[in-house]
């Protein structure tokens, strides 16, 4: 029961999220200056051309009532059609979504591994030199923007020694057989690992630089949540049963302390799928982010609400089954 009324609360703190997300995008890209559609057409355009245009579009309407009619459309699955490239919002918000969400997910795994390794070494060797590095490295991780570490990447790994790709998803000499956009997964489930490899290839850069910055967050917390739990009873009681310290560590601590980074992943996974905005655009990725920026350079109204409502809904989302991995993880939580 407490576990469906978690449910029940988020429903709804979710629905107003994405109400309030809604009104806010709508009016506020519209109070932008700039004329859409005086951008589509070219300097020789008559004005007749451009209320045509304008009223095509429905913008020679009132602002409350090109809100009702883009929200009715909205909840019938039509969220408009792009005004640059004359095709609806949602297939083209949805062909570009997977591979954003390819890569927010191996930022986050490679954050996880990468940082959980660096909080266990770190707590293995306390007060040790390796522990003061490891410090010093997350203070630097942490200080340095994601764009930035994707620039020296770009120098160190695309420039000085060419190991990966530098641009784009995918190579485009190679022949791609997909049914689907998500690339990387369905290339692994043909057992095609030549175009796996060349998709990872493309990919590790730009989540690299994503990963890092997370990395070092979740190496701070976990650090000191394990640092926090080894001095418990049931942890020196463990020591006094002759367990060697990793098993202390790893079988005793860690279940307990990874319960407040669990949370943390989840909140800072919202902010790593917004942060591939600038990470796409600087990697000519093929994802929402490039998207994202193209719609706000061409004043594209329709597509920049819906590749905001899709995010809102992600991060919505995402927030949801972390609260509800918690409760379910937590026993306090669990049994009310």
């Amino acid at each position: 029961m407490p576990l469906l009324r978690t449910l029940f609360s988020r429903l709804i703190t979710t629905l107003i999220t994405l109400i309030g997300v809604a009104v806010i995008v709508f009016f506020v890209i519209r109070v932008v200056p700039g004329n859409p559609i005086a951008m589509m057409l070219p300097p020789g355009a008559t004005d007749e051309d451009i209320n045509r245009l304008t009223a095509l579009y429905g913008l020679d309407k009132t602002l409350p009532q090109q809100f009702l009619i883009w929200i009715s459309g909205v909840l019938h699955g039509d969220f408009g059609t792009s005004i640059t490239t004359r095709q609806p919002v949602l297939a083209l918000v949805l062909s570009r979504l997977p591979a954003t969400l390819e890569l927010s997910v191996m930022a986050l795994i490679i954050a996880c591994l990468i940082g959980g390794f660096a909080a266990l070494t770190g707590t293995r060797l306390r007060g040790t030199r390796t522990e003061a590095a490891i410090d010093v490295s997350n203070g630097m991780a942490l200080s340095i923007p994601d764009f930035l570490w994707g620039l020296l990447l770009i120098l160190g790994f695309g420039v000085l020694l060419p190991i990966f790709h530098i641009s784009g998803r995918v190579t485009p000499s190679l022949k791609l057989p997909f049914t689907t956009d998500f690339y990387l997964t369905e290339a692994l489930l043909r057992l095609r690992f030549d175009l796996w490899a060349d998709i990872v290839s493309h990919m590790f850069l730009p989540a690299l630089a994503l990963a890092i910055p997370l990395a070092a967050i979740i190496s701070q917390l976990l650090k000191q949540s394990l640092k926090e739990t080894m001095h418990l009873d049931y942890v020196t009681l463990s020591r006094t049963k002759g367990y060697s310290e990793n098993h202390v560590i790893l079988k005793e601590a860690l279940p307990n302390a990874i319960l407040p980074t669990l949370t943390l992943v989840g909140v800072q996974f919202t902010f790593l799928i917004g942060g591939t905005v600038i990470i796409e655009r600087l990697f000519s990725y093929e994802g929402l982010g490039n998207m994202a920026i193209d719609a706000v350079i061409n004043r594209d109204l329709p597509l920049i609400q819906g590749i905001v409502i899709l995010f809102a809904l992600i991060f919505t989302a995402v927030n949801l089954c972390v609260d509800l991995c918690y409760a379910a993880l937590n026993p306090r939580l669990r049994h009310g």
